[in-house]
């Protein structure tokens, strides 16, 4: 499996993962426009965060996106794992965890990193199981949100 920055050239399967995985995880349908602007966006300015993907055999199988947060208390930065995506055929085979086996190994390089943090759905218990099996921990903390 290789596991590259994504490009340009995979925003279509980018755009593909987000609306399988808000179908799969929220019940959620998409706007596809909304979404490749979204996708896009974050591809063309590297300050948004970037995009991993997993290739076996020259196909994608897998992606993630970081996004980043700034913490005062920490002087440093959080990573924000987000849009989880893993092919219905590829599942329980290691490609989210070569995935963010990589995120680690790069945050590890960057001087400014503390933590790498995600959000699960609460009653998504095989992505909770996943996460905790990395050595990922939940935290005492709830989302709170308001759209604008």
């Amino acid at each position: 499996m290789k596991i590259r920055t994504a490009d340009l050239s995979d925003v279509e399967t980018l755009v593909e993962f987000n609306q399988a995985m808000a179908q799969e995880t929220e019940d959620k349908s998409l706007d596809t426009s909304t979404l490749q602007a979204g996708v896009r966006a974050l591809m063309l300015d590297s300050k948004k965060g970037f995009y991993l993907v997993a290739e076996r055999n020259g196909t994608v199988v897998g992606s993630l996106m970081i996004t980043t947060e700034w913490s005062d208390w920490r002087n440093g930065t959080f990573w924000w794992v987000q849009s989880v995506y893993v092919r219905l055929e590829a599942r329980r085979e290691g490609v989210y965890s070569a995935l963010y086996a990589h995120v680690k190994a790069m945050a590890r390089n960057e001087d400014d990193v503390c933590g790498i943090r995600l959000y699960v759905e609460k009653d998504n218990a095989a992505a909770r199981t996943t996460y905790e099996n990395l050595g990922m921990n939940q935290t005492a903390y709830r989302m709170y949100e308001q759209m604008i």
